[in-house]
């Protein structure tokens, strides 16, 4: 898609475009300014006006009233390439559509996460303390100028770490492991009293707790060949295909958070069992089971269920202690069992662990 961007800017020394408007920065990351109407684009486009206004919501944004100069050349590049797409019969309009969902999805959420990166880092340079209204003005302005000054550099690091993740998506298809019928251990990490560390801490504290949390899972989940499914503030979801790295994985990550000074102690909930894949998320009932286990778990523990358990048992390294029966909502009544680390011999014992 074409764009001008400012090559040769040095990202370190943000530079507002002209009086730094956001029809300016539009101007910047986009090439030419909004010029175009919605008839105008999709004609451009070779497209209907319907056609145009349902690939516009796809990415996201709100509906377009006629009239209003709201399309670059770049917004009818892009309309021009699914419109071709189309026309040429490779797919039709409503897969076109949900491709281009997924991918609004994912770089609305980059995009978001990119600048708040930025601006905190702008923050924590700038004040020692919390910055007053008008600082925090002033700090917006300066990571705008400074995240569009970077989108040169990101835009090829993004295309490269895509193609790589592709990569590694597509040698997973043609393997066993995405195989529909392959079945997974889900596990949901949860930070303990998470609402009531909230409330002791700034919105800068607390931002850096939520990424020292979110980053931890993930150099853990990924060392040990897991995917992180996804992260929700206090809570991460992670998948693996394989029963010991899932163990590995929940054991070294409430052992992290119990020793890092900034975090509050983990509890994990584990399941094994098939999944519905949608959209680059997971649900069903493993799922359901896991996340309710979790909510179970003590401080500093791990709980695993039936199937999980029945896995663990040949396994050394790893012991299975079954707990009190419990009725999970919507699951129903269960035992389930905690998880531990071992040495030497491994078994499972069948004493009942009073937690």
């Amino acid at each position: 898609m074409p764009h001008a961007g400012a090559h040769g800017h040095d990202p370190d020394e943000p530079v507002l475009p002209d009086d730094g408007a956001p029809e300016e920065f539009e101007r910047v990351l986009l090439g030419r300014p909004a010029s175009m109407g919605r008839r105008q684009v999709s004609r451009g486009a070779g497209v209907s006006v319907r056609s145009a206004r349902k690939f516009w919501h796809a990415m996201g944004f709100p509906i377009v009233q006629e009239g209003d100069d709201m399309f670059t050349e770049a917004d009818l590049e892009a309309l021009s390439r699914v419109a071709r797409l189309v026309r040429d019969g490779e797919f039709p309009e409503e897969f076109a559509l949900s491709m281009t969902r997924a991918l609004a999805r994912t770089m609305d959420r980059l995009a978001a996460w990119q600048a708040q990166l930025v601006l905190e880092e702008v923050a924590r340079q700038r004040h020692d303390d919390e910055p007053t209204e008008e600082e925090a003005v002033g700090d917006s302005e300066v990571a705008a100028a400074r995240l569009s000054g970077l989108a040169d550099e990101l835009e090829p690091l993004l295309l490269y770490v895509w193609r790589r993740q592709l990569t590694a998506t597509i040698q997973r298809l043609l393997t066993v492991e995405e195989d529909a019928g392959r079945m997974s251990v889900i596990g949901f990490a949860d930070l303990v009293n998470f609402t009531s560390v909230v409330r002791r801490l700034t919105e800068r504290d607390l931002a850096r707790l939520v990424q020292r949390f979110e980053d931890l899972c993930t150099d853990i989940v990924t060392a040990h060949g897991g995917r992180v499914v996804k992260t929700v503030g206090d809570e991460v979801l992670f998948q693996t295909f394989e029963v010991a790295p899932a163990a590995a994985i929940a054991l070294d990550l409430v052992e992290a958070m119990t020793e890092d000074d900034l975090l509050p102690e983990a509890r994990i909930g584990m399941a094994h069992g098939p999944v519905v894949r949608r959209l680059g998320d997971v649900f069903g009932t493993t799922v359901n089971r896991a996340s309710r286990l979790t909510a179970v778990a003590p401080p500093g523990g791990v709980y695993v269920d039936d199937a999980l358990t029945r896995l663990l048992e040949p396994l050394s390294g790893f012991a299975t202690v079954a707990t009190r029966r419990r009725s999970l909502r919507g699951i129903g009544e269960v035992v389930p069992s905690r998880l531990v680390r071992v040495t030497g011999a491994r078994r499972t014992t069948d004493v009942t662990a009073h937690v």
